[in-house]
């Protein structure tokens, strides 16, 4: 009885963490500031990592670009790159699951360097081949460092949060 009690308990606190998450998420994009936004995503991608696991996480990959989409806030001409941005998440918290157990930032910093690398590349080659000009050095820019310095800081944020989290005494 005392394990099902413990177990239901899990299970609501889980919950709890991804609802929360969730919310934190699909209201980032509404901000309509790539700076904020980024950082308040990628934050919010490393949390569920270390909250919630890989499969809540990936979950919460696809929801910031699809909003974002669904409401609105990307240029047309960005609806190309939605797939790869949310590629360029799972590369983020794939990367950094697999790296950060000996060390927070060393998980963090390749994690952000892989997501800046993939997303820069492969938005210089849809601009080559298939953006007019003239909005395509908007995209450059914003798939390009705004990538690299969203996902530090939002790994900061995100490790002041879960060092906070588990001063509190809630190690998973």
């Amino acid at each position: 009885m005392e394990q099902a009690i413990s177990l239901n308990k899990r299970i609501l606190l889980t919950a709890s963490q991804f609802l929360m998450l969730l919310s934190v998420i699909s209201f980032a994009p509404l901000l309509n500031n790539q700076f904020v936004t980024g950082t308040i995503v990628n934050a919010s991608l490393l949390i569920s990592v270390v909250l919630l696991g890989m499969s809540g996480s990936l979950l919460l990959c696809l929801l910031p670009s699809l909003i974002s989409l669904a409401v609105g806030l990307l240029p047309v001409v960005m609806v190309p790159m939605v797939p790869f941005i949310i590629l360029g998440n799972i590369i983020f918290i794939l990367t950094f699951n697999a790296l950060r157990k000996g060390n927070y930032f060393l998980g963090l910093v390749p994690a952000a360097l892989l997501k800046f690398s993939f997303l820069f590349l492969i938005s210089n080659f849809l601009i080559q081949f298939f953006i007019k000009e003239a909005v395509a050095s908007k995209i450059a820019v914003m798939m390009s460092w705004p990538q690299l310095v969203t996902a530090l800081l939002g790994g900061a944020i995100a490790y002041l949060i879960i060092f906070s989290y588990n001063s509190f005494g809630n190690n998973k």
